[in-house]
């Protein structure tokens, strides 16, 4: 049996990186390095919110077999379409996740609405 191995945290850096792209889950592959098709094929990313389009498509591309999702009331992304393609979606249902998120939303909306692609 494998061992477990933890590859790196990200946080979304959008802001303090000047960076359209850079979500928690595109800053933790990032910070992972490169690694081998395999080592992505066994792998488990963990993540505050349900993965928007971009970072689906990123799951899908390497081919993350299982994502955990801390809450996906705040804001539901594409974990229809990675299920359809596969991947095991567990939803935590995080209170403390659901409460920063909606004080996150609710105190900075326009950043928020950038985050998603929304119009302010």
């Amino acid at each position: 049996m494998r061992r477990a191995r933890f590859w790196a945290g990200g946080h979304n850096q959008r802001i303090q990186k000047s960076s359209p792209t850079l979500h928690a889950e595109i800053a933790a592959l990032e910070g992972a390095g490169r690694q081998k098709a395999d080592v992505y094929r066994t792998a488990t990313l963990y993540t505050t919110l349900s993965p928007c389009s971009m970072c689906t498509g990123a799951i899908l591309l390497y081919k993350i077999p299982r994502v955990v999702v801390g809450e996906n009331v705040n804001f539901k992304g594409d974990e229809d379409l990675l299920r359809d393609r596969g991947v095991e979606v567990i939803i935590v249902d995080d209170q403390d996740c659901k409460d920063l998120m909606r004080r996150f939303i609710e105190e900075r909306p326009e950043e928020w609405n950038e985050d998603i692609g929304e119009a302010a």
